[in-house]
């Protein structure tokens, strides 16, 4: 039976299954198998993704999708380099992705396109039968994430949130000292996106960093989309690289859960100021009187079932270095992130191990002691990937789920809650901050689903 049809006629799961155990991916010693990968959108995110497989022997890129020729040709580049071959690039227009889901090739895609397009490319890739990997950001609409979880319950085609942070190192290596109870019981955390995006945001249309000051149709990459959201919208818009690792490490969707946030937003100056002192803007450049809509700084406040407490801060209007600022607080110790990952660049204190002397202590030797089982296997691996190897481990996560049969460490139900803070936090700062409720989309299931990220030291 073709994968597609399979999949379509399945209603149950296997407990802990990915697919059901005679499926196509059961591989067993089936060493020759390859997992058939298609690519709806190919700019720089979607070529990160694109170069990991074509690391991999056990992959097939068998076609790209996006209508932006310019990113197909590099992305062909990139294929053929490795390869020797190109692939069927689908390019006609917004939709022409829908004739690679129609292919009985491919079993699984990469979604890396603009934002609003998310919903649609991958409730459409589930309903074509294609496992999906979805990269991240956060939902238009709360709507939205009840519908990525009503899809997958309806056709049981699974899908993995792309959150490569979880799998930074030193994040790692903190999970690894609160899953050994090293920090008591937590008790807060803290994390968010704060990088200044400010040449991402803005570019002269042929290339990006810090390039122009031109966005949307004039832009390049991702001024001309992302850009466009800080026009006309208020709230916590990138919420998944500090909520992911946090999720990781107070089990949510897995014996905990949110319950509640509660947004504040700045002002917004900082991407007026930006082109009204860029060389190719100025005080009189029409984009440095925009009326950005998105503050500067975006607080979110989130109240868990179990009664911790998590705060994110949007912050990528403003000069400033990168930092994800995480902070993992329990009744026995607290980390605190200054740094990309750097072990150099953070903070630790456990009262009783450091006999009580109210000094912070580097986190270098202790991240070192508690490396993750993960990254003591597969960091030479990872050496060459994407974001300081981050890329490296949720890539090969979603390939070997796939082929061992086994869920997500990452599911659909987190990916709903995730993207759900965007929408919610609009909503807070629209009404003066009042708080919101977070819905449960596993409907209880919370209780008693049990944590699986980082468990296995294979992926």
């Amino acid at each position: 039976m073709k994968r597609r049809t399979f999949i379509s006629r399945s209603t149950v799961f296997t407990a802990g299954a990915l697919v059901l155990p005679n499926s196509l991916f059961s591989f067993g010693s089936n060493t020759n198998s390859k997992v058939r990968i298609g690519f709806i959108a190919v700019g720089y995110r979607g070529q990160t993704h694109v170069s990991e497989m074509l690391k991999r022997n056990d992959v097939e890129i068998v076609a790209i999708a996006d209508p932006d020729e310019r990113m197909i040709e590099r992305t062909q580049q990139l294929i053929e380099k490795s390869t020797g071959n190109r692939v069927t690039a689908y390019t006609k227009g917004d939709f022409d992705y829908r004739n690679l889901l129609s292919r009985s090739d491919i079993d699984a895609v990469f979604v890396s396109s603009p934002w609003e397009w998310h919903l649609q490319h991958g409730t459409e890739s589930m309903k074509a039968g294609k496992i999906v990997a979805m990269e991240v950001c956060g939902a238009m609409k709360l709507e939205d994430c009840f519908e990525y979880v009503k899809t997958y319950e309806e056709t049981k085609v699974p899908i993995m949130m792309m959150e490569n942070v979880c799998y930074r190192r030193d994040v790692m290596a903190i999970l690894n000292m609160v899953k050994k109870g090293m920090f008591g019981e937590l008790i807060h955390g803290q994390g968010g996106y704060e990088h200044d995006l400010r040449g991402v945001l803005f570019n002269d249309g042929k290339s990006a960093y810090n390039s122009g000051v031109q966005f949307g149709e004039s832009g390049f990459s991702e001024a001309k989309w992302r850009t466009n959201h800080y026009v006309n919208r208020n709230g916590e818009l990138y919420p998944t690289h500090g909520i992911g690792p946090l999720a990781t490490m107070f089990d949510l969707n897995r014996g905990n859960r949110m319950v509640k946030l509660q947004s504040m937003s700045s002002k917004s100056r900082g991407l007026n100021k930006y082109v009204a002192e860029h060389e190719k803007g100025g005080e009189n450049h029409p984009n440095a009187h925009i009326d950005f809509k998105q503050g500067d700084i975006v607080t979110t406040q989130i109240k868990c079932a179990n009664g911790e407490t998590l705060l994110l801060t949007h912050d990528t209007s403003l000069q400033r270095p990168y930092n994800l600022g995480f902070r993992v607080q329990g009744t026995e110790g607290i980390w605190q992130d200054f740094g990309w990952g750097d072990p150099s660049q953070g903070f630790i204190y456990f009262e009783k191990q450091m006999e009580h002397s109210h000094r912070w202590e580097n986190t270098k030797e202790w991240l070192e002691k508690y490396d993750h089982p993960l990254w003591e296997k597969h960091a030479t691996a990872a050496e060459n990937s994407g974001h300081g190897g981050m890329d490296y481990f949720v890539d090969n996560a979603f390939i070997e789920c796939i082929k061992r049969n086994i869920e997500f460490p990452l599911d659909v139900y987190d990916l709903a809650s995730w993207y759900a803070i965007t929408p919610l936090s609009e909503k807070s700062i629209a009404s003066g901050g009042q708080a919101q409720e977070i819905p449960d989309f596993t409907k209880g299931k919370w209780v008693s689903r049990k944590p699986v990220f980082g468990i296995s030291s294979s992926f």
